[in-house]
């Protein structure tokens, strides 16, 4: 439902009398206290402004009518002095414990209920990853956290992340860094990753899946590019019972600096969030996603709360 943003001639006369997350019962209770003789006006808010849906709505009434207006709310139960709260929709989140993925869970935080869903692939730092993805689960509020194990990259190998026969190398210049794809891409890993997510999605009635893939100033992963994330729609629309669930990258082509950024707006758990290729205690510092973290932040102006071992930071 829209919410048409009215222009209150005299803001200096109105108060706020409550503030709705359901634009139907802030359109019920302004019906009610016109009904009873009362002006009153909506305005709609952006709670961010990167999340467009996610709308707050002000029920405003005149200053010499705020008392009758609270005693009429109370006599209906329509007031509580809190906003009030609807059932959100369902999200499912997936989520790496990295920066990108924190930033992720902490923006559908804000308009969604969400449940993350965590892989344990052979990776190097698996449980470091758990864990980071464990706290942002709770700093975020998540729903619920999923937990899935699966063997099959750290058999077929082929990627540093995953095969202790492949050296993670440190990153190279900054400026070549996205020119071509690292030993340390996993094959078609997000493919897996978004396939698990797809089918608890339908499980929940979930119509959103989200995932904090980045193009911009990346590693140049061929799964983090826009045009892979709309061949996967196109797979979940032929593919599912409905064919509604859609794959949202909200961060795909923001730079990690704006990430950053963002993450410290929304105040994402950045402090429990964990990048590192190699290290479980400290960061290295000087591995590729090291690198580009620490220039993410540097850029943003940001200090990067996370431990570093002396030579790499």
């Amino acid at each position: 439902m829209d919410i048409e943003v009215e222009k209150v001639q005299d803001p200096d006369g109105m108060v706020t009398l409550e503030r709705f997350t359901d634009p139907v019962e802030a359109q019920l209770a302004k019906g009610m206290l016109e009904a009873a003789g009362l002006e009153c006006f909506l305005q709609g808010e952006h709670v961010n402004q990167l999340l467009p849906g996610a709308l707050r709505v002000r029920l405003l009434v005149r200053r010499e009518d705020e008392a009758a207006a609270r005693e009429l709310m109370v006599e209906t139960g329509d007031a509580d002095g809190e906003e009030h709260e609807v059932a959100r929709p369902r999200a499912v989140v997936c989520l790496s414990g990295g920066m990108d993925s924190c930033v992720c869970a902490a923006l559908a935080a804000k308009e969604f209920e969400v449940y993350a869903l965590h892989f344990s692939y052979g990776q190097r730092t698996e449980s470091r990853e758990l864990r980071s993805a464990q706290d942002v689960v709770r700093r975020t509020g998540a729903k619920e956290l999923m937990h899935l194990k699966m063997d099959l990259f750290r058999r077929i190998g082929g990627s540093a992340l995953t095969d202790l026969g492949i050296d993670v190398p440190d990153a190279p210049a900054e400026e070549s860094i996205g020119m071509e794809v690292p030993v340390t891409y996993v094959p078609f890993r997000n493919a897996h990753f978004l396939a698990a997510a797809v089918s608890w999605a339908e499980v929940l009635g979930a119509k959103t899946v989200m995932i904090g893939a980045v193009e911009q100033d990346s590693s140049g992963y061929p799964d983090c590019r826009p045009a892979y994330y709309a061949a996967f729609n196109d797979l979940i629309a032929e593919g599912t019972k409905e064919g509604d669930i859609r794959v949202e990258t909200p961060l795909i082509a923001l730079k990690k600096s704006e990430i950053v950024r963002l993450g410290v707006e929304l105040g994402a758990p950045l402090d429990v969030s964990w990048s590192c290729y190699t290290g479980e205690d400290e960061a290295c510092g000087v591995c590729e996603s090291c690198v580009l973290r620490l220039r993410a932040f540097r850029e943003a102006g940001v200090v990067d709360p996370i431990p570093y071992a002396p030579e790499g930071k």
